[in-house]
C-alpha cells in the first residue's frame, strides 16, 4: 500500500544528498511547457474566440460568452445549501481575521538629520485568480485567493474556473456562489493555460490583469512559467503534499485518516510519515486498509497516490533526525504529532504551514482555520511562503534627503561610483554642487580631482 524508507543506523546525509533519499511526486512543467506555449500564443492573437474553441476541445462544452452573467451568480447563491453557505460564511469571516492583521503600513525612517526613506505598501492594480474545477470543485480556494487580495485593497479582481458541461458551460455552481458571497463579480469559465493566457494578455472581454494566482494542474503550473515577467504568480504549484513527523505518542488512526486525506486529491498527491516509531509506522499500515475501505475516490486517487513513488514511511533513529528529514522535504503541510509538539514545530524551518498537534489536522487549515492553504509545493517552502497579503502588495521606497543631507554624504557616493567605474553616478551629485564635491565638515566646496577646480560655498 505505502512504501518504506529506512533511514536509521547511518548518519543522515546533508542538504541536497538527503533530499534526493526523500519521495517526491513527478512533475515536469518544463516539458508542459512546450504544449501550452501554443495554446497561450492561439489566445494572445484570437482571445475570446480561442477560449470558446478550447472549451469546446478540454472540456466538452459550447460556450457563447467566456464571462458568467451575473443572474447565474445570483442564482447559485440563491440555490445554495443553506449549511454550505454558513460553512463558506465562517470560513470567510476566520480568513478575513487573519488577513486584516497581515496588512503592512507606511513606515518612515530617518536615517541622519534631514534624509529620510519611508515605505510605503501599494496594491497590485488587478488580479486574476484561477479557482480549480478537475477531479474536484474547490470553493475554499476561491476563499483562499480572493480574501486576501481584498484585505490587501487590490482594486479589480477576477476569477476563472473552467466550464463544467453538467452545468451548461458555467463553471460549478459552488465556485459560483463563493464568487458571489464574496463580491466578485467578474468570473470566466475558462480553465488551464488559456485561463492564464486571458489574464495575461486580456482579451475583447478580460482586462489584463497584473497578476495570476491560485493552485490549478501541471498546464496552469507551465503557464504561470510561461508568463513570469509579464505578470507576477504567487508559485507554481505542483501536486498537494502532506508530512507527518510523528512519535510513538501519536494516535495511529489521527495519522492514518490524515494521510489519507491528502491521497485523495489526486494519484499524483504525497503522504509521507516521519517517524522514530516503527511500532506507530506498523500501526499506520494497518489502518490504512479500513479507513481506505469505508471512503471514496479510492481506486482513481487515494491507491494510486499512496503506492506512488511520492508517498513513503520514513523511519528514522531520532526525533532530532525526523526534524532533519522534514526541513529536507519542505513539505507543504507538516502535522507535528508528538509529544510536546509545539517545541518541535518552533524548531521547523521548512514548511508551507505547521499543524501542531492531534488537534490541528489540515483538513482544519484547508478550510476553516484562518490560515491561507495556497501554500508552496516540490519543496520550495525553503525558499517561498504561501499566499497572503504580502502576496499582493509592492513595497515602494521613497526617498527624501534636504541639500544639506545630500551634502553630507556625496564623498562617499562619489568613491563608491568610481570603485564601480561608474563616473557619472557620482556626477550627478556632484552637478548638484556646482560640479564638486561638497566639504562634508563645512558643507562648502573642495576641489574636484578631475575637473581640477573647486566651487565656492554658497
Amino acid at each position: 500500500m505505502i512504501s518504506r524508507i529506512d533511514l536509521r543506523g547511518d548518519a543522515l546525509p546533508e542538504g541536497g544528498a538527503l533530499r534526493d533519499l526523500l519521495p517526491r511526486a513527478e512533475f515536469d512543467v518544463e516539458a508542459a511547457l512546450e504544449k501550452v506555449r501554443p495554446i497561450c500564443e492561439d489566445v494572445h492573437h484570437r482571445g475570446t474566440a480561442a477560449l470558446i474553441e478550447y472549451a469546446q476541445k478540454f472540456d466538452g462544452v459550447t460556450l457563447e460568452q467566456v464571462r458568467v452573467p451575473a443572474e447565474a451568480l445570483k442564482a447559485a447563491l440563491d440555490e445554495l445549501d443553506p449549511a454550505v453557505r454558513a460553512a463558506l460564511e465562517e470560513s470567510i469571516r476566520r480568513a478575513r481575521i487573519v488577513h486584516r492583521e497581515q496588512r503592512r503600513t507606511e513606515h518612515t525612517t530617518q536615517v541622519v538629520p534631514g534624509g529620510t526613506v519611508t515605505e510605503k505598501w501599494v496594491p497590485v492594480e488587478r488580479v486574476g485568480l484561477y479557482a480549480p474545477g478537475g477531479r474536484s470543485v474547490y470553493p475554499s480556494s476561491v476563499v483562499m485567493n480572493v480574501v486576501p487580495a481584498q484585505e490587501a485593497g487590490v482594486e479589480s479582481i477576477a476569477l476563472a474556473s473552467p466550464p463544467q458541461k453538467d452545468f451548461g458551460g458555467l463553471p460549478h455552481p459552488t465556485i459560483l456562489a463563493a464568487c458571489a458571497l464574496l463580491g466578485v463579480d467578474e468570473v470566466y469559465a475558462a480553465g488551464g493555460a488559456q485561463a492564464v493566457a486571458m489574464f495575461a494578455y486580456g482579451t475583447e472581454d478580460c482586462l489584463p490583469a497584473n497578476m495570476v494566482t491560485g493552485p490549478g494542474n501541471i498546464w496552469v503550473a507551465a503557464a504561470k512559467r510561461y508568463f513570469t515577467g509579464r505578470i507576477g504568480i504567487d508559485t507554481e504549484a505542483g501536486p498537494t503534499e502532506i508530512a507527518v513527523l510523528a512519535d510513538s505518542t501519536a494516535d495511529p488512526v489521527h495519522v492514518a485518516a490524515d494521510l489519507i486525506s491528502q491521497a485523495e486529491h489526486d494519484p499524483l498527491a504525497a503522504a509521507v510519515l516521519v517517524t522514530d516509531s516503527a511500532e506507530l509506522a506498523d500501526a499506520v499500515e494497518r489502518e490504512l486498509e479500513p479507513q481506505i475501505a469505508a471512503t471514496r475516490h479510492v481506486e482513481d486517487r487515494i491507491k494510486p497516490a499512496l503506492a506512488g513513488k511520492q508517498s513513503a514511511i520514513v523511519l528514522v533513529d531520532s526525533l532530532e533526525d525526523g526534524l532533519k528529514v522534514v526541513d529536507a522535504y519542505g513539505a507543504e503541510h507538516l502535522e507535528i504529532q508528538t509529544a510536546d509538539a509545539a517545541a518541535w514545530a518552533a524548531r521547523v524551518r521548512n514548511a508551507g504551514a505547521i499543524f501542531v498537534g492531534p488537534w490541528a489536522p489540515v483538513s482544519l487549515g484547508d478550510y476553516c482555520a484562518g490560515s491561507n492553504h495556497v501554500l508552496p509545493t516540490g519543496g520550495c517552502a525553503c525558499h517561498s511562503s504561501g499566499l497572503s497579503v504580502q502576496s499582493f502588495l509592492r513595497g515602494i521606497h521613497i526617498v527624501d534627503y534636504t541639500r544639506d543631507a545630500l551634502a553630507e554624504v556625496t564623498h562617499h557616493v562619489v568613491t563608491l561610483a568610481e570603485a564601480e567605474d561608474l563616473p557619472a553616478h557620482g556626477a550627478a551629485l556632484k552637478a548638484r554642487f556646482g560640479g564638486a564635491v561638497p566639504d562634508k565638515h563645512s558643507g562648502g566646496a573642495v576641489p574636484d580631482k578631475h575637473s581640477g577646480w573647486e566651487v565656492p560655498t554658497p
